[in-house]
């Protein structure tokens, strides 16, 4: 059995945390005498130094450094395992927080939603529709139970769904439709691109975008697919978005030399596969089953596993 207990690890942990005994007593609503005891026992029972003061502080020791790092994925354990108790306490889940990237299929998304809503009628969804690093750093913030996302998220496993068909399109009027030749990327640079803004705050980035001289980014896929019908621009669209507007030649695919068509694997990831209660991996299934129904009927295309 280990000599030295949660507790004290959590009360050397708050101790660095809030810079000293008096304030992670504060903290942690402990006397400061307390928190001292628990750190010398730690110390003495361990045979190793953690703190040495500097000035009126203290501070971690190089070997403190590395016992307290090792100890807080220790302390992250425990939580994890009371969550998960908790969990298993209540059973269902109130709540599903789900975060779907723009690009995934509109009609797969809704029939998923239907089947979950006739197997959890009393289950609240919160969805979020994403677009690229925004559901990874909903992910990251833990603000997502399950996320659908075009990108992989550093830490966590992704299970493929289905691959998404992205085509250059634009208004059959557009004048680079005119110039009657394959187009290449100087000939995209000088006119006006339609780019989806990414939703995440903090890692942005501009995916699809070809340099154009003119852009114009916008939050949503419908309001770029509704401005490109009104030949304000070429954009990169999902087919599974415009499919209607293609087969009504309302949109036409830029006749482009090389890729015409770009490819976006979609992955489904849970945040705490192990935490994750009935109604959060039924609403994972019902995402799967409803991919397996789409790619049956439609041009959808299957993962490569």
């Amino acid at each position: 059995m280990s000599r030295v207990t949660l507790a004290q690890w959590q009360m050397l942990a708050a101790v660095v945390d809030h810079g000293g005994f008096a304030r992670a007593a504060q903290a942690i609503h402990k006397s400061p005498s307390t928190l001292n005891h628990a750190v010398h026992k730690l110390e003495e029972q361990l045979g190793v130094t953690v703190l040495e003061p500097v000035g009126r502080q203290v501070r971690l020791t190089e070997e403190g450094e590395l016992l307290l790092r090792r100890a807080r994925q220790l302390l992250e354990g425990a939580d994890a395992l009371e969550d998960i108790a908790g969990r298993l306490r209540e059973g269902l889940e109130t709540e599903v927080v789900l975060s779907v990237d723009q690009i995934f299929p509109a009609d797969t998304l809704a029939c998923a939603m239907e089947a979950f809503s006739a197997d959890f009628p009393h289950v609240r969804v919160q969805l979020h529709e994403a677009v690229l690093n925004g559901g990874i750093e909903m992910l990251d913030d833990g603000r997502a139970d399950l996320v659908v996302s075009g990108l992989a998220a550093r830490g966590y496993m992704g299970d493929p769904l289905v691959t998404v068909t992205f085509i250059a399109v634009a208004h059959p009027d557009h004048v680079l439709h005119t110039l009657g030749r394959p187009l290449d990327l100087r000939d995209l640079e000088q006119h006006r691109q339609l780019v989806i803004r990414d939703s995440s705050s903090r890692n942005a980035r501009d995916a699809g975008w070809l340099k154009a001289e003119q852009r114009w980014t916008v939050d949503h896929i419908s309001t770029s697919v509704d401005m490109v019908e009104r030949n304000l621009g070429f954009a990169w669209l999902p087919e599974t978005r415009i499919r209607r507007q293609l087969d009504e030649g309302r949109l036409v695919p830029l006749p482009l030399q090389a890729e015409g068509q770009r490819f976006v694997p979609m992955l489904l990831i849970h945040r705490d596969l192990d935490r994750a209660g009935p109604a959060t991996r039924a609403m994972a299934e019902k995402l799967r089953e409803a991919i397996r129904i789409s790619c049956a009927t439609s041009d959808h295309e299957l993962p490569e596993l």
